[in-house]
């Protein structure tokens, strides 16, 4: 698979750290309903517990100067944060008799382990978007968490307002992936990707603390994510999914998207454009397209499925955006 603007992603990092495929397999499976996995480029941070961010947060001052007079020095000012990352573990355990039932114990045990890779993929893009280290500290920070203020926040100007005001919203997001915009890291020192561990046979206990022997997997992820500028993100909140399904107050949805397309700076540095939706949202806008043609709005076919997009950006899905957000205010 191909790297997203030339920078490496999940299944590259995965690749380099795991030969024998087995985790390019796993970002496979994982892109199967939340297309964002595989968009997310992947560095190492430069802590062992994340990554450090160097941002500038002002210019420095510049003057009319007259003959025969000087200028004051000045500078610019810059502030420093850092992202931490976060640990998500799993393991497998399974009864050695059983998985040699049926002959072939390879094939048994990874049926019964493949549960753990998707449930770690859905966590992994639940905290993309939703994690929130105030109330999860085990965690890292994700984008609604970071893009909830409409009032106050600095980013407030790229939060664009659906209309909806119940809890029965949804976003749809728009961002500029690359090393000087928004990407994933590992710790420093760490192996990217999500990390298979065969533990092989040992002891494991039941219920009433009986020992027996099982065939056991280590799944670890180590990940978290950097807003390094958070203008190439643009979140399109409020948009009431009970007007969206009913076709009635419905929000306009292209007219919203063609607000956030241009809140992205138009100069500056290299990023990869996605806007990512879930299904409701994404099977409106197919409607819209079919119903209204429309030269911003575009259907067509990549690797024998369905591709949209918008203004030239591909509409990628993502289950894990809910329906059931909060106003943003």
């Amino acid at each position: 698979m191909p790297t997203i603007g030339g920078l490496p992603n999940l299944v590259d990092v995965a690749k380099r750290t795991d030969p024998d495929g087995s985790i390019a397999a796993i970002a496979e499976l994982l892109n199967q309903s939340n297309e964002v996995v595989t968009d997310v480029p992947m560095f190492e941070g430069n802590l062992p517990t994340g990554h450090r961010v160097t941002v500038r947060t002002g210019l420095p001052q510049v003057y009319w100067r007259r003959l025969n007079q000087g200028v004051p020095p000045s500078k610019s000012t810059t502030a420093q944060v850092d992202e931490a990352a976060a640990i998500m573990e799993a393991r497998g355990q399974i009864d050695v008799d059983l998985a040699e039932l049926n002959g072939n114990t390879a094939e048994f045990r990874a049926s019964e382990n493949a549960p753990f890779l998707e449930s770690m993929g859905q966590m992994y893009v639940q905290t993309l978007f939703y994690g929130n280290v105030g109330a999860n500290p085990e965690r890292f920070s994700g984008l609604a968490t970071r893009f909830s203020d409409r009032t106050n926040a600095l980013n407030k100007e790229n939060i664009v307002n659906g209309g909806g005001v119940q809890t029965d919203n949804t976003s749809i997001w728009l961002i500029g992936w690359g090393e000087q915009t928004v990407f994933g890291i590992y710790p420093k020192g760490s192996a990217g990707g999500l990390q298979h561990k065969d533990l092989g046979e040992a002891d494991a206990f039941d219920a009433s603390n009986n020992r027996f022997r099982a065939l056991m997997d280590d799944y670890k992820w180590k990940c978290g994510l950097v807003v390094k500028d958070w203008r190439y993100i643009v979140r399109i909140a409020n948009i009431d999914v009970s007007n969206l399904s009913s076709q009635a107050n419905q929000a306009d949805l292209l007219e919203l998207m063609a607000v956030a397309v241009d809140k992205i700076p138009k100069t500056g540095p290299s990023a990869t454009m996605s806007f990512y939706a879930n299904r409701t949202v994404r099977t409106i806008l197919r409607i819209q397209c079919m119903n209204r043609p429309n030269v911003y709005l575009t259907m067509g076919n990549e690797e024998s499925r369905p591709k949209l997009s918008f203004d030239g950006i591909q509409i990628k899905l993502v289950d894990q955006i809910l329906n059931n957000e909060a106003q943003v205010v």
